[in-house]
């Protein structure tokens, strides 16, 4: 038996991990689950989906009775709190996937730059792990602290890491678009996320200025070797859930839509959840809904000398809590497709 704690379980990716784990074909068991909000109440009086699945309640968190209880804990509380209870489960000899931003980025001055706020445990920048399996697969597995990856930049690292691995593309000028449903924005309500404000209504945000962007430059970087920067411009979308991304880059020399497709192919041949698409065919979230899947299409455009790549994921799995699972399947040594290799939900 596993045992797993969630921390902060009462958002959408809260409720979507306990929904994957409650499927999960192994012995996992969520023995603790707080949140502040709720606690004392019945799991399934916030999330009534879970109704007769878990017998739980929320309580508060005790850091201390962590060690005795569970196994692993999923940090799931806001980015800047993270980083303050972070090091103290560490501390016990649990490892930790820490779903907030706080250890995403290796360089703490980086951090400080785009969230505004002092990084409390800098020491710990070193040690944690950039949960994405197609890139960080063999550190995750004996990792302590895992920083799950952001939604926007899952998308955007997979429709990119071939073209830039195999050095086809310059590596300036390269330009993200990312479309996403606003349960991205979390489940607390602002003017924003307001159904009147959203419904027919699509709109830019944080443009030049999105703090994804720096996680994406970081993973790139990796992938090239050498220091990239990028335009990243996300849009929110009259929709619940799924990001759809568009990457723009500069060919090196001419190459074909066709070629371009076979080296994609091959270089996600192992992994089990991305999904290259044939030619002609272009992503779409409602084909990853609900599903860990990531599907990626491309074009080349012949008369500009560029390649447009697109991505699809559901942003509350493959963006959040799928990772999350994939994450704590490899570390625990489970096959890692167990509990998430079902298809998405076409409405």
């Amino acid at each position: 038996m596993i045992r797993v704690g969630i921390v902060g379980a009462s958002g959408y990716t809260s409720s979507e991990l306990i929904r994957l784990i409650i499927q999960h074909p192994d012995d996992i068991r969520i023995t603790v689950i707080t949140s502040e909000s709720y606690t004392g109440e019945h799991v399934s009086r916030v999330m009534p989906n879970l109704r007769g699945l878990l017998d739980l309640e929320f309580e508060s968190l005790d850091i201390a009775s962590l060690k005795e209880r569970v196994d692993f804990v999923f940090l799931a509380v806001p980015h800047k709190v993270a980083m303050s209870f972070a090091p103290r489960i560490l501390e016990q000899g649990l490892r930790v996937i820490d779903f907030s931003a706080d250890y995403r980025l290796v360089d703490a001055e980086i951090y400080e730059a785009w969230y505004k706020t002092e990084h409390t445990s800098p020491e710990w920048l070193s040690e944690a792990v950039y949960g994405l399996p197609e890139l960080h697969r063999d550190e995750i597995r004996n990792a302590r602290l895992v920083a799950n990856p952001g939604c926007y930049p899952t998308g955007a690292i997979l429709a990119s890491a071939p073209l830039i691995a195999h050095r086809l593309v310059h590596l300036a000028g390269i330009v993200v678009d990312a479309k996403s449903g606003i349960s991205g924005a979390g489940s607390k309500p602002s003017l924003a996320t307001h159904f009147p404000n959203r419904e027919g209504n699509v709109t830019a945000y944080n443009v030049a200025q999105h703090r994804h962007t720096p996680e994406i430059e970081q993973e790139l970087s990796r992938v090239a070797g050498t220091p990239i920067q990028l335009n990243f411009t996300p849009h929110l979308m009259p929709m619940t859930r799924g990001i759809l991304s568009t990457v723009y880059f500069a060919l090196v020399e001419n190459i074909t839509t066709e070629a371009l497709l076979e080296i994609y192919s091959e270089y996600y041949a192992d992994e089990p959840f991305v999904r290259v698409l044939e030619q002609g065919q272009y992503p779409q979230t409602h084909a990853v809904y609900g599903s860990n899947y990531c599907d990626v299409g491309l074009e080349v455009d012949m008369r500009t000398r560029r390649v447009v790549v697109m991505s699809a994921i559901d942003n509350l799995v493959k963006g959040a809590s799928g990772a999350a699972l994939q994450n704590l399947n490899i570390i625990a040594g489970l096959q890692e497709t167990a509990g998430l290799d079902a298809p998405g939900i076409m409405p």
